[in-house]
């Protein structure tokens, strides 16, 4: 897809979701090595995105990470994936097992939850100025 970095690994995320808000803050403090790119899954970017790999936006779980020319991934390999890269002791649980169906059964369980337990903006959130560079 044209106009993405290639040299970045792309987080797609619920952008009026108080705990992806959160993750997403957390992610970009520890992310050193400047690794990930964010997009909102409601921005017409992240629409683009989802339709370019084949993702149906009515079934996306509340994050995807999308390696530009090599492969997407979603729910609990997603967040593994995404630990293992960040500069943190948070890093060791991207080498633990939780992909597969007990992961993804804890991500379900949170994913279905996320509105009741964290709660839930009326809109995605506008990045600082020095944030700004992080977003697509």
């Amino acid at each position: 897809m044209e106009g993405l970095p290639q040299d970045k690994k792309i987080i797609l995320f619920d952008g009026v979701c108080n705990l992806c808000d959160s993750s997403v803050q957390f992610i970009i403090k520890h992310d050193k090595k400047d690794v990930f790119r964010f997009v909102s899954l409601q921005s017409e970017l992240g629409e683009k995105i989802l339709k370019h790999i084949g993702v149906n936006p009515l079934k996306v779980d509340s994050i995807v990470l999308y390696e530009p020319g090599i492969a997407y991934f979603h729910k609990a390999e997603a967040a593994m994936r995404i630990a293992k890269e960040l500069d943190t002791w948070h890093k060791i649980i991207g080498y633990l097992s939780f992909t597969g169906n007990l992961g993804n059964f804890v991500y379900d369980l949170i994913a279905r939850n996320r509105y009741k337990w964290y709660g839930k903006k009326d809109e995605c959130m506008i990045p600082t100025p020095e944030l700004k560079a992080k977003f697509l």
